[in-house]
């Protein structure tokens, strides 16, 4: 047991309070010293910076206006729309707890996909933060699955049709795709069951799961150190400290980034409450129209396409057609005879590698398409969680980096808006050819960064952050 701490008499009252629950409940005292007051920050972070503790705010508005909306929403096939058009026309304030829950979906995945291209660019996923990136990516992931889940609970045209689509594509896996589509459903079609499932875990599973890697993402970032934009380790072991052994390049994060994220989260605000009240539906981007239209299985919309956040790997699912995979078989041959004509190793390796490359092509030739379409579908965020172990560039900041790699983000970046536009748009001839390349360029992005990423001559990287007072 803790002894407890002793206060002078003439302490004002509040101190008296605080070292009142400070003697009772130390725990909670020392967490906030570990991972605020005595959290030392490095002192160069820049506006990229807030969009972590925005994911945060975002996290709190979705749970506090889920629960209301809770309180409301009938999971039944028969009576959801209805529900929701109840909350939205006579619950009293219930068409702004709906309005911030589905303008913070969307809101979500605009500040994680910042806060994953800041640390893209400033290489926050290098050692020693590889941890701290699987675990954003594993956030990413049950994000997605959140997402989805509740896009199906409006019960409305888009909701029932994108999720007949979605959830009919796992029927594509070889073997086990129609009993997997079969669980996921509840039944032979889209229904009642299906919504039941999707409520219990929009609700209940995938939050929990969710908040569990938000704790790990941060215990692990705090364990470790935040990176910075220099990518400069404050905390290494050749770092300069003070008297009291605290990092020079950093600052307490309370109340320097505290002060620093309250302004971000104003701006914000700001722009978050603008969009509830004035263009909630923003375009149908946030609110497709036809999902103000009650599910009818009888009637199938002329385009189904999802909310935009899942539209760039919507593209790459529709870019995997037979055509494409008559490339894609290319490749796959073409890299396994270039890598056993220009790499030396063993005859018994090169006669397995090219093996392998028969072996794979016959697999693509024997599997449907489609299959392939859900493959690189998932593939496109699997392949996020290697990242670390991709990247062998010898600086971890853009900063340093060859002036070329900036160009190369930056297609990277202009190609994912683009896929994401195609996912929103009907079929057409010249879009299939540019998802294709798009495909193309995306997975060559990572799947060559072990070879272009030792390419060119990087700028000498500083031993101190580099800071100016604002």
């Amino acid at each position: 047991m803790a002894e407890f701490k002793d206060i002078s008499p003439n302490a004002s009252a509040g101190a008296k309070l605080t070292n009142w629950f400070e003697n009772r409940f130390p725990t909670a005292f020392d967490a906030y010293k570990v991972h605020m007051s005595e959290y030392y920050a490095p002192k160069n972070f820049n506006f990229w910076y807030i969009f972590g503790s925005l994911a945060l705010l975002v996290l709190v508005i979705q749970i506090v206006t889920g629960i209301f909306l809770v309180l409301r929403y009938k999971p039944d096939a028969a009576l959801a729309f209805g529900s929701v058009e109840y909350i939205m026309r006579d619950v009293p304030w219930g068409w702004l707890i709906r309005y911030m829950h589905s303008t913070g979906a969307s809101a979500f995945f605009v500040v994680v996909y910042l806060h994953m291209y800041r640390g893209l660019i400033y290489g926050s996923y290098r050692k020693p933060r590889e941890l701290v990136w699987v675990f954003g990516c594993a956030i990413f992931l049950a994000l997605m699955a959140e997402a989805f889940m509740g896009y199906l609970l409006p019960w409305g045209q888009m909701s029932y049709w994108g999720a007949q689509v979605i959830v009919n594509l796992f029927a594509a896996i070889p073997f086990v795709g129609p009993d997997l589509a079969l669980l996921i459903r509840g039944d032979y079609v889209v229904g009642d069951a299906t919504l039941n499932r999707f409520f219990s875990f929009h609700v209940i599973a995938v939050p929990l799961v969710l908040l569990g890697l938000v704790v790990a993402h941060l215990l692990a970032l705090h364990d470790v150190g935040s990176n910075n934009p220099d990518g400069v380790e404050i905390k290494g072991p050749n770092a300069p400290r003070d008297a009291q052994g605290h990092p020079l390049d950093g600052i307490p994060f309370h109340p320097y980034y505290t002060v620093h994220d309250i302004f971000g989260v104003s701006v914000f605000l700001m722009v978050f409450t603008a969009i509830i009240f004035f263009a909630p539906e923003f375009g149908g981007y946030f609110l497709e129209y036809n999902n103000f239209i009650p599910a009818d299985p009888l009637k199938t919309p002329l385009h189904i396409a999802p909310v935009w956040y899942f539209t760039p790997f919507y593209s790459m699912l529709r870019a995997i057609t037979t055509e494409m995979m008559y490339a894609l078989i290319a490749i796959v041959l073409g890299a396994a005879v270039f890598s056993a004509i220009k790499f030396k190793m063993p005859t018994l390796f090169k006669g397995i590698l090219v093996g392998a490359a028969v072996v794979v092509t016959a697999m693509m030739l024997s599997i449907d398409a489609k299959f392939w379409g859900v493959v690189a579908m998932g593939g496109a965020v699997v392949i996020l969680f290697f990242l670390p172990w991709l990247d062998n560039c010898e600086v971890k900041s853009m900063r340093y980096r060859p002036d070329w790699h900036k160009y190369l983000y930056a297609v990277f970046v202009v190609n994912f808006v683009v896929l994401a536009y195609l996912g929103t748009q009907p079929p057409s001839p010249v879009g299939e050819r540019i998802s294709q390349v798009g495909t193309l360029f995306y997975f060559g992005f990572f799947l060559l960064m072990p070879w272009w990423s030792r390419i060119g001559e990087s700028k000498p990287v500083p031993t101190r952050v580099n800071f100016v007072a604002h």
